[in-house]
């Protein structure tokens, strides 16, 4: 998947307004879940996403311990946006980063997170959200 296709899915399906939306809320959700994760499993997941959205995932320090609530929180602040806008947008972002990596990697990325992440993984842009 390139670029533009990654975020044209995510524009489409948040039904953002504008691109520049779009890679606002990939690149809220994007940083904050490289945050979460460890240095070498965000390294993989980056080289396997357009290198335009990748490299979000390694702008933070990685290997950081935060519940849900925080996730959502960091994405909202990142995002200039309610927490319920950053809790859809980020749904949207991780259905289409699913659709956009390997399985293999998607369970590496949830192997590292709590359980509690789960939801955000399997809501998807039209489910319900488990809270």
């Amino acid at each position: 998947m390139d670029f533009h296709h990654f975020i044209g899915q995510i524009q489409d399906r948040a039904q953002l307004g504008t691109t520049q939306a779009a890679v606002s809320a990939t690149h809220a959700t994007l940083t904050t879940l490289g945050e979460r994760l460890t240095e070498g499993e965000r390294k993989d997941l980056a080289a396997q996403l357009p290198q335009e959205v990748g490299h979000y995932l390694i702008e933070g320090d990685s290997g950081q311990t935060f519940d849900i609530d925080a996730f959502f929180s960091r994405i909202s602040a990142r995002e200039h946006s309610d927490v319920q806008d950053a809790v859809y947008h980020s749904r949207v972002v991780l259905e289409v980063l699913q659709e956009a990596v390997s399985p293999g990697e998607i369970r590496q990325i949830k192997d590292q997170l709590p359980p509690e992440f789960y939801s955000v993984f399997e809501s998807g842009s039209s489910g319900k959200l488990k809270r």
